[in-house]
């Protein structure tokens, strides 16, 4: 399997842990393009990964039918190209597909930015079903979640605040594609994240939340670090894409602030 594997290394090795970030639904590697250089910056071997499927990495022709062990894969493979153990650092669907990873392995530690919550996604799949019922009839129809963002409106409404200039939002919206139903399912009903089995790493893990979020509400990301025996930070007037959306800067150094308390 050929995956895309975005990285940017620091000007000078200070010996910090490595990051690998993982994107959500109908993203890729890109979503990090403002991550990566701040990080590197600040001494940091920086990595995203697009899941198989996404960007430009092999199986986009079976995307709907991907289930959430391959994407587990992925990481595994990821995390073993790199010089040492990293933080694993997931945003949204990539946060759940992190938790899935670390009910059978091990990372320094763990960020989960606007995650699907421990509990699943299925409150999130109600609420927008009551919000768009014609347009959930067709997702499911269809088996397609591009047709969530098909638009930059929609786009706009789920991903992103009402500050994001439009030029900005018409260059991420040209990136968005489809993602698996399949694992779509597993968050919501057949194959929810298990907190018991990563409380037992005690891994360190820092839970951040935006709270004009359309997908994942503030109430959810608090009940997910209290799951992880943590507390979730809220970041006022963000939305969903909290790596690319306005504000950002301020996500990365409360990101960065938190490694170095712990001396990653």
């Amino acid at each position: 399997m050929q995956l895309e594997i975005i990285t940017q290394q620091p000007a000078t090795n200070r010996g910090l842990t490595p990051l690998l970030f993982v994107h959500g639904a109908c993203h890729g590697a890109w979503c990090w393009e403002n991550f990566l250089p701040f990080f590197a910056e600040r001494g940091y071997e920086a990595h995203a990964l697009s899941l198989r499927g996404h960007g430009l990495s092999e199986g986009r022709g079976r995307i709907l039918s991907i289930p959430t062990s391959e994407y587990v894969e992925d990481v595994t493979a990821a995390v073993n190209r790199m010089s040492a153990l990293p933080v694993l650092i997931g945003h949204s669907l990539g946060g759940y597909v992190v938790q899935k990873y670390l009910e059978t392995r091990v990372a320094r530690a763990a960020v989960l930015l606007a995650s699907v919550p421990a509990s699943g996604s299925l409150n999130m799949l109600l609420r927008l079903t009551i919000r768009h019922p014609w347009r959930m009839l067709k997702f499911h129809a269809t088996r397609s979640a591009y047709s969530l963002v098909k638009t930059p409106t929609l786009a706009r409404e789920a991903l992103f605040s009402p500050a994001l200039p439009p030029e900005t939002l018409d260059r991420h919206f040209a990136r968005l594609q489809d993602e698996s139903y399949r694992v779509g399912l597993d968050t919501a009903l057949f194959n929810l994240p298990r907190p018991d089995k990563i409380r037992a790493l005690a891994l360190p893990m820092l839970v951040l939340g935006a709270a004009d979020d359309a997908l994942f509400i503030p109430r959810e990301i608090k009940a997910t670090a209290q799951a992880y025996n943590t507390q979730a930070e809220i970041f006022p007037d963000m939305a969903h894409d909290m790596m690319l959306d306005t504000g950002w800067q301020k996500v990365a150094e409360r990101i960065v602030a938190w490694l170095r308390e712990r001396g990653l």
